[in-house]
C-alpha cells in the first residue's frame, strides 16, 4: 500500500492538464467526463484542523476518468513515464478487466500516456494494450517501447485545449467501424 504524500501524487500535473481539458470539452457540449476520486482508508486524521494526515490507497479501483462523448460512453486512465519504455506494473490487472468489461458493453476505453521527457500526449487504445498485456502474460516483455506504439494516436497540441484527446477518440472508433 501507498501512502498518499508518496507515490499518489506522482501523476497530479497530469490529472490537473486532463481535467481542465474535460472542463472545456464541457463548456463546449462535447463530452461530460468526470475523474472518478481514489478511495483511500484514513490512518490518522488532524481533528483540529479537520484533515487526513497519513492514508492508505486502497488496492482497488476502476479507472482515473469515465463519462460520455456525443453519447458514446468512454473510460479511460491517465498513465505518465519519464522514459520511452513503459512498464505494464502501472496498469494493474482489476483495471485491465474492468475496461475489457466497458467495451463488452459498448463503451470505448483507452489510457491517456504523457510522456514528459518528450512533452507528447498519446492515446493508447484498449486493443493495443491488450496485445501488450498478452505478450506480457505469455512471458514476453512486461513493458513496451514508445517506438512500438502506432503514431497516428498521438495526441495533437491544439491551442486553447491542453489534452485535446477526442480526435484521436474519433480516430479509434473510425478504425473500429473497419
Amino acid at each position: 500500500m501507498a501512502t498518499w504524500n508518496s507515490r499518489g501524487l506522482r501523476g497530479s500535473t497530469l490529472e490537473d492538464m486532463i481535467n481542465r481539458t474535460n472542463e472545456r470539452y464541457l463548456e463546449s457540449g462535447l463530452a461530460l467526463i468526470q475523474k472518478i476520486p481514489t478511495p483511500i482508508t484514513p490512518v490518522k486524521i488532524d481533528k483540529e484542523h479537520r484533515h487526513i494526515t497519513l492514508a492508505y490507497f486502497e488496492q482497488k479501483s476502476t479507472v482515473d476518468y469515465i463519462g460520455a462523448v456525443q453519447g458514446i460512453p468512454v473510460c479511460f486512465d491517465a498513465k505518465e513515464s519519464a522514459t520511452d519504455t513503459f512498464s505494464l506494473q502501472n496498469i494493474h490487472e482489476h483495471q485491465v478487466n474492468f475496461m475489457e468489461g466497458f467495451e463488452k458493453q459498448g463503451g470505448i476505453a483507452f489510457l491517456i500516456l504523457y510522456y514528459s521527457h518528450k512533452d507528447l500526449f498519446y492515446y493508447l487504445t484498449l486493443s493495443q494494450l491488450l496485445v501488450f498485456w498478452k505478450r506480457a502474460k505469455e512471458g514476453g516483455r512486461k513493458s513496451f517501447r514508445f517506438e512500438e506504439l502506432e503514431m497516428r494516436f498521438l495526441i495533437p497540441k491544439k491551442h486553447g485545449v491542453l489534452v485535446p484527446y477526442l480526435d484521436c477518440l474519433k480516430l479509434d472508433l473510425e478504425q473500429r467501424d473497419k
